[in-house]
Parts: C-alpha cells; structure tokens; sequence
C-alpha cells in the first residue's frame, strides 16, 4: 500500500484544487438550479376593482419566458412588467420560463376583478 505524501508543496496543492472545485460549484450553482421566476404584483388571491392589470416580476437563468403564452421582455436584471386586460370574474395568468438548455417553470397568478 501506498502512502500519500502530506508535504507543505503536497497540501497546498491539494487545498488549492479543493478551493478551485468549490468555487465552480458556486459559481454554477445557477446553472444547476435552472430558471426561477418570482411575481411581485399582482399578490396571488387579489380582488381587483379595474380590469387593467400591471404585472411584474423577475425571472433569472431564462431564455425565453412569456406571460399566457405571449414572449415578454426583461430587462438585464430579469425585472419584468407588462399590462393586461382580464375580464370580469376569476383571471389566471399563467407566467413560463425556459432556459437553455430545456428546463421550465411556470407561476400562475390568480385575481378576481369585480
């Protein structure tokens, strides 16, 4: 059997790969997790008294994203806005991100506008 050699030159090589590994794995961590979405407005259950709507949210790690199956725009950051029209009565908005390499999510958004 063979012994390892834990010399100082051995240990700091050894310490710095281990670090080197470390960081990668942080710095993929968002590959790895894959798209994520977040809505900020409308809240999910909120009753509505016009029927204009202004959504936004942030979306990270995406490719493509869309609001009802209509592509929307993000800025550099991932913040998002757009403005709808739902009708009277319970409205699902249905918001989708996919990134590249197939992954998906999705948030569906809830109102009642009276």
């Amino acid at each position: 059997m063979r012994k390892i050699d834990l010399s100082p030159k051995n240990s700091v090589f050894i310490i710095l790969f281990g670090l080197i590994g470390l960081y990668s794995l942080f710095q993929a961590r968002f590959i790895i997790l894959g798209p994520s979405i977040k809505v900020f407005a409308p809240e999910n259950g909120a009753t509505l008294s016009s029927p204009v709507v202004t959504m936004s949210g942030q979306a990270k790690n995406i490719a493509y994203i869309s609001l009802n199956d209509r592509p929307i725009f993000v800025d550099k950051d991932g913040n998002w806005s757009e403005k709808l029209i739902a009708p009277l009565g319970l409205s699902i908005m249905t918001v989708r991100a996919r990134d590249r390499f197939g992954r998906s999510t999705e948030k569906q958004i809830e109102v009642m506008v009276n």
